[in-house]
């Protein structure tokens, strides 16, 4: 089981949001870079990266960051927001990610994304608010329910599917590992958990679910709640 941390970046700074409310980011770091080579000294393998002003503008805002993260780490990059072209896929693969994650485009043009799945590496990314999927940054709520998103990428060769409960996301409340579990089983990919990951316990439960592949760590690291040096232990 993999443990990811995470950096969301936000006018080029690291931050976390509540809930996925733009107005409610908290500053941990000016120099993103720092903190990425942080995580590498302690042992990740993995880095998850969102740029939120590029999954709400649709556009590589924090481009420039993630190439610097990318030049200055080892860690294997996964970057998600705002990604909805092939161009874009290309030019952050260049730029040194080892895969892209597709959400918004995902549930909008699935043939679009199975057909990029099979030329890159591709997660999909299923954000759920309710039990329907959220997309644009997680200001539009669909009519889809995340389990029936997850069985289009059945056999489609994502490489995998992260699954974040909205309403956990940043509170530090416990991760919703029976949704990582049904996206699971729906797609039969192998499925990082998101959101509301609070301490040590939280890894102890997802390692008690084997069809969950890794958990995304961020709050929890950022405010001290988690020993991200004691949790990588447990799982390697």
């Amino acid at each position: 089981m993999e443990i990811i941390p995470a950096i969301d970046l936000k006018n080029g700074c690291a931050v976390r949001l509540y809930k996925g409310d733009m107005n409610s980011a908290k500053i941990y770091s000016n120099e993103p870079s720092e903190l990425a080579k942080a995580f590498e000294d302690l042992g990740a393998s993995y880095l998850h990266i969102v740029d939120l002003d590029g999954a709400i503008a649709g556009e590589a805002i924090s481009f420039n960051v993630v190439e610097k993260i990318a030049k200055s780490t080892k860690l294997k990059i996964e970057i998600g927001g705002g990604i909805r072209n092939e161009e874009r896929i290309k030019d952050y693969l260049n730029a040194g990610a080892k895969r892209v994650i597709l959400g918004s485009v995902a549930l909008k043009d699935p043939e679009f994304t199975k057909q990029m799945a099979s030329k890159y590496e591709v997660v999909v990314g299923i954000d759920v608010n309710n039990g329907m999927v959220a997309v644009e940054g997680w200001v539009e709520v669909s009519k889809v329910k995340g389990s029936e998103l997850a069985k289009l990428y059945a056999n489609a060769g994502v490489s995998a599917i992260i699954t974040t409960d909205i309403s956990k996301d940043g509170t530090l409340s416990g991760v919703n590992v029976e949704l990582s579990d049904e996206i699971a089983r729906a797609s039969g990919v192998a499925t990082i958990a998101s959101g509301g990951v609070r301490d040590i316990s939280d890894i102890e439960r997802i390692l008690e679910f084997p069809s969950i592949a890794g958990v995304i760590v961020g709050k929890a690291y950022y405010e001290g709640t988690l020993d991200l040096k004691t949790a990588f232990k447990m799982t390697k």
